[in-house]
């Protein structure tokens, strides 16, 4: 019986697996078997998010008249097992955005040899980015070998990616020093090794918990790696803030620390869920510039308009490459089978209980 993992929008730790019941196709539908997904702090964030970014209209919960129930978007593998699409053939398999769950329905219009969009009603609302399915056959982004490595980097790494590109576009804001807070992240990793590749002239500095000082030093992305304890050692000059943790008190010494010195102050996720206070850190009668949320989404847009579909794919695609190359064997890809093991690790996600040195990827 198709399943899903339906999970409380007002107390995120409650989680409960729910039968789906299946039914019938729509018109023009394809039915999804979820093959594969990875659990990261970026699915963290959709949830945390999930109200005022509309994650959680993604992939309603059917039957949910009062609304309080939501399934977490994920990244992953899946197979077509029904299909009234002439376009589509039962066999073949995609890559995109998929709910915490062992099947989705989507309708597929727009379609290439490449891929396709899901142009149920529901989904138009939101961002096309999230919408976009690939098909693997033509898919010049997919390895068979590395198909862990882009459930559990890729969207994360793009993010990074638009980042740097961004900060790039802007001069670093008359920066010499990028401070990453959540160093261990993978959207973090990501930020530092394109920052690495595109503007080796920018000092990256990572702050980290103590405990995991020794991973992400081992990673060679940073120039410098420091505990949050740390903050005031940090050296005051021009800098810039990426925010990946969420956590107000943490942001708040930041900006009491640099003062004038911080040139720009980004916000990305929401990994310090307990300590995240208003939105995601935001801080008001701080020093130094407003804490501005990256909304990774519109900045693709923005780089696909500039770039081109060609120049930014060749782009992402270079970056990708010297990442994979770097990251090494610095994560150990971790596999486990069943909704219930897709439950608890997006619960010791949650927790921040999950070692960063591990990608963990659910076969439902």
């Amino acid at each position: 019986m198709p399943s899903q993992v339906h999970v409380r929008k007002d107390a995120l730790a409650e989680a409960e697996i729910a039968e789906n019941g299946g039914g019938g196709l729509a018109q023009g539908a394809v039915r999804l078997e979820i093959e594969s997904f990875s659990v990261t702090a970026n699915n963290i964030t959709y949830a945390v998010v999930g109200d005022g970014f509309g994650y959680w209209n993604f992939f309603p919960v059917r039957g949910d008249v009062s609304g309080d129930k939501g399934i977490v978007p994920m990244w992953g593998h899946a197979r077509v097992v029904e299909s009234d699409c002439p376009d589509i053939t039962v066999g073949e398999r995609v890559y995109g955005y998929l709910p915490m769950a062992t099947h989705l329905d989507v309708v597929p219009g727009k379609i290439s040899a490449s891929g396709f969009v899901d142009m149920a009603e529901h989904r138009q609302p939101m961002s096309p980015i999230y919408n976009q399915y690939s098909r693997l056959a033509a898919d010049p982004e997919h390895d068979p070998a590395r198909e862990g490595e882009r459930m559990i980097f890729g969207p994360l790494f793009k993010t990074g990616f638009l980042i740097e590109y961004f900060m790039r576009g802007e001069a670093w804001f008359g920066a010499g020093q990028a401070v990453l807070t959540s160093a261990s992240s993978k959207t973090a990793l990501g930020l530092a090794a394109v920052a690495r590749h595109r503007s080796p002239g920018i000092k990256r500095i990572g702050l980290t918990s103590a405990g995991n000082i020794d991973f992400v030093t081992s990673t060679g992305f940073y120039d410098e790696v420091k505990a949050y304890e740390d903050v005031a050692s940090l050296t005051t000059v021009p800098s810039v803030t990426v925010d990946f943790a969420g956590n107000a008190g943490l942001l708040a010494q930041l900006h009491r620390h640099f003062a004038d010195e911080l040139k720009y102050s980004c916000l990305v996720g929401a990994t310090h869920i307990e300590e995240r206070g208003a939105g995601l850190g935001g801080a008001e009668g701080l020093p130094g510039p407003p804490p501005t949320l990256f909304f990774a989404p519109d900045h693709a847009v923005a780089l696909f308009k500039e770039l081109g579909p060609e120049g930014a794919g060749r782009q992402i695609a270079e970056s990708w490459h010297y990442f994979l190359e770097a990251v090494g064997g610095t994560v150990a890809i971790e596999r486990h089978q069943g909704l219930e093991a897709a439950r608890k690790t997006y619960l010791e996600m949650l927790a921040g209980k999950v070692d960063p040195a591990k990608g963990i990827v659910i076969e439902p």
